[in-house]
């Protein structure tokens, strides 16, 4: 098969995004009254889960935008879902019928002991809201990664990923409950238990040749250019529907860290970026395994964002943003908090940010999402992703934490958070700030911090764009 040509626009994941927790602890000794091991907690760590640590790992893959499609609910771990993954994705929500589900893994020695699952929630089916079909009319390239929980098999949905142009290479990671790939899907990376459910045979037969035919059947059954059926420690099994498969052995995987829980989202990341980039499937394929592997060795899902390893500020601080705020009230300190769209961060941005930091014991920035930028900015605005405008906010010393919100003004932002301080620019003097009532109402005070003179992003533009236009072959744009 042929190289094909890589393609300007996003990355669009589509899928359910859940929310995962790891409690960790130490297991010396057992319960007095059940033969089962006491797990002394030690530390909790939550993440994105489902489609929303598919999402992450596009992102850090690709380094590229990436898009979200996804349902979460109006609930706690909804909007824990939507802090988490604000600093790796635009999210699109879509409505959700229940709760947003969450798994808690209880772990201890680098082992996960139990799974307890929560949550109902399902993907509202119904008319598609405009920002995921601009998403997906948007997209370079599409991973579907299905959880069984409505997003796949939403008909908006499904309707235009049949009718992407032939251009946008679509991956699609399965789910048993959920909705077969359609017609003319690039790669389809179903695990060998899945790729035995959907062949309709009995799910006792793991051989490579089982995993052979189950491949080549599922590649005519659904019309699909290739179907990458995932072995674990073994690597995978590449089906186009030839007579002979791929097979593509994976590196040995040793160590105490070991771990696979993430590894299929870790592959169908990869895979959709090297296809993203105009790979053919082999090579998607043969670099899916690669980087699961690795991801495994590493710890998997666990080492993500775990002292263990280096983590990335801006997930931090929408990580512990809540968290931060209650430690920070329950000592008896102060939350300040303030808010922009922060595009192209400059000299004025940082001086207000370090003086809103001595106002009180913790600083949360509020960002505004890229749609909202749109709508306040116009169509060419934010000039950067907010998923990068968080990570640069969530680099500097004096920011604490870091949340988006998608709305024209954070008020409904600040209902949750309660600021003791909420800080603007002295360039607001005058203005009736929309959020200043939300701010009173719950006991805080609104303050205006001097503002550095001359210093804009629209000024930046402004003369970045009058600079171009003197180049030669310059026109402003």
């Amino acid at each position: 098969m042929s190289r094909g040509r890589p393609r300007g626009g996003p990355l669009v994941v589509v899928g359910d995004a859940l929310l995962d927790i790891d409690v960790e602890g130490t297991a010396g000794r057992l319960c007095p009254d059940a033969p089962v091991p006491v797990v002394e907690r030690t530390h909790e760590h939550r993440r994105a889960g489902g489609a929303g640590l598919a999402a992450r790992l596009a992102a850090e893959i690709t380094g590229r935008d990436v898009v979200l499609v996804t349902a979460v609910g109006d609930d706690e771990a909804g909007h824990r879902v939507g802090a988490l993954l604000a600093a790796y994705a635009d999210v699109v929500r879509l409505p959700m019928a229940g709760t947003t589900s969450c798994k808690t893994r209880i772990r201890a020695g680098g082992q996960t002991l139990v799974r307890i699952d929560e949550g109902d929630g399902r993907a509202a089916d119904g008319p598609l809201p405009p920002r995921a079909a601009e998403a997906l009319a948007r997209a370079g390239a599409v991973l579907v990664s299905d959880y069984g929980r409505g997003v796949a098999a939403h008909s908006g949905i499904r309707r235009l990923l049949a009718t992407l142009p032939d251009g946008v290479p679509v991956t699609w990671d399965p789910h048993p409950v959920g909705p077969r790939p359609p017609r003319g899907t690039r790669l389809v990376t179903p695990n060998h238990a899945e790729a035995r459910r959907f062949a309709g045979g009995p799910a006792a037969d793991e051989s490579l040749p089982q995993a052979a035919a189950d491949a080549a059947a599922l590649v005519g059954r659904w019309r699909v250019t290739g179907v990458a059926v995932t072995l674990g420690e073994h690597g995978a099994l590449l089906s186009m529907g030839g007579a002979a498969p791929h097979v593509i052995p994976a590196p040995i995987v040793a160590g105490p860290r070991a771990d696979g829980c993430g590894a299929g989202d870790c592959f169908a990341a990869a895979a959709a970026h090297v296809l993203h980039d105009g790979g053919m499937v082999t090579e998607a394929v043969a670099e899916a395994v690669r980087r699961a592997s690795a991801f495994v060795a590493a710890g998997g899902a666990a080492s993500l964002g775990t002292p263990a390893t280096p983590r990335d500020t801006a997930a931090v601080a929408a990580d512990d943003v809540w968290d931060l705020v209650r430690r920070t009230r329950a000592s008896g300190g102060r939350v300040v908090a303030t808010g922009g769209c922060f595009d192209l961060l400059h000299a004025g941005h940082v001086g207000l940010l370090r003086e809103a930091r001595r106002l009180g014991d913790c600083l949360v920035v509020c960002v505004n999402s890229d749609a909202s930028v749109r709508a306040l900015k116009g169509p060419d605005r934010p000039l950067v992703p907010a998923a990068d405008r968080v990570r640069v906010l969530a680099a500097l010393e004096c920011v604490d934490a870091v949340a988006v919100f998608d709305e024209l003004t954070p008020v409904a932002l600040l209902e949750r958070l309660r600021p003791g301080i909420w800080v603007k620019g002295a360039d607001y003097a005058g203005i009736d700030l929309a959020e200043a009532a939300v701010v009173r109402r719950h006991g805080g005070e609104v303050v205006l911090l001097p503002y550095l003179d001359g210093r804009s992003t629209s000024r930046l533009v402004a003369r970045a764009r009058e600079i171009t236009s003197v180049l030669p072959g310059g026109d402003g744009q």
